[in-house]
């Protein structure tokens, strides 16, 4: 089994973004891992221990080399919405996962003894430098991912496996620097330089469970948006003329805005019989509310 007859699978059951990557201990990425620590520039969200971000074998002793898929999930655009674009459809940690355990399904049965671990936004390695390193993307100065076909708008997962594939290369390509991300940006949360402080990001505000200060209150009543936050994708220049999603599940049963009144008069209960299997519903019903409440005072002063 060899990396193009993988890629030639992935392809058939519509997946054109794969690539391959070692399991070598990144110490560029250690560095970059230490200074954001250093700076505060951490949501608590992360994986605790460093170590466990750069080596793949403190997650599987046997691990060899990791696939790394990108999942477009742009539909267009729709300014009607208070929903970031990455919640409109289903889940993207359940749909991603699926097929990722397709591809893995596949490798058992032309692969003796093949072992995998799955991670769709909740592992430990960084999925972003996994997809740099396999040659799907490059950054933008957004810290987002950039695929040449589907823009940022992606989603990755990964397989950490037994088997040696031989792996891709970064590709030599960079962002342009135009800097429309750090101009546009509500909370001022790019810095320009790479990097960004993730707790002035409207997304993270947004999910942030502890109580708002009166600058994060500002940031978010100055939005449109009760989760999530595109502006800096929206604004950059290597989203424009993408490529839309060709995966069913992100097309289908889309819910792209939320009713101030409906979810008032919910239960947290019927909340999560609605929208369970929606990756805005994570938080709960009581943050989504609060945005709401935040967002309608705005709109009522």
């Amino acid at each position: 089994m060899n990396k193009n007859e993988l890629k030639e699978f992935c392809a058939s059951i519509g997946l054109k973004s794969v690539g391959i990557t070692g399991i070598s201990v990144n110490k560029k990425l250690e560095k970059i891992l230490k200074n954001r620590l250093l700076n505060g520039h951490i949501t608590g969200m992360e994986e605790k221990i460093l170590e466990n971000r750069i080596n793949a074998q403190n997650t599987m002793k046997n691990a060899k080399s990791i696939v790394v898929c990108a999942f477009p999930y742009y539909i267009g655009e729709n300014e009607n919405s208070n929903l970031s674009k990455y919640c409109y459809a289903k889940d993207y940690h359940i749909v991603a996962r699926d097929i990722l355990q397709k591809i893995c399904n596949y490798l058992i049965t032309e692969i003796k003894g093949f072992e995998y671990k799955i991670f769709v936004d909740n592992g430990p390695l960084v999925d972003r430098h996994l997809a740099y390193l396999s040659g799907i993307g490059y950054f933008g100065m957004n810290n987002n991912i950039i695929t040449d076909e589907y823009g940022s708008y992606v989603f990755i997962g990964y397989i950490i496996n037994n088997y040696e594939f031989h792996p891709d290369e970064p590709l030599q390509k960079n962002c342009i620097n135009c800097s429309k991300c750090v101009e546009y940006c509500p909370g001022n949360a790019i810095l320009g330089n790479f990097e960004m402080n993730p707790k002035r990001c409207l997304s993270y505000l947004t999910q942030k469970k502890e109580e708002l200060s009166e600058e994060e209150v500002r940031i978010l009543k100055n939005s449109d948006k009760v989760f999530g936050c595109d502006i800096c994708q929206d604004v950059c220049p290597h989203n424009q003329n993408i490529s839309k999603t060709h995966i069913q599940e992100f097309m289908d049963n889309i819910i792209d805005r939320l009713d101030y009144e409906e979810i008032s008069n919910i239960s947290n209960k019927e909340f999560k019989r609605r929208y369970g299997d929606r990756a805005f519903s994570w938080r709960g019903r009581n943050i989504i509310k609060r945005n709401m409440d935040l967002l309608q005072k705005k709109s009522d002063d």
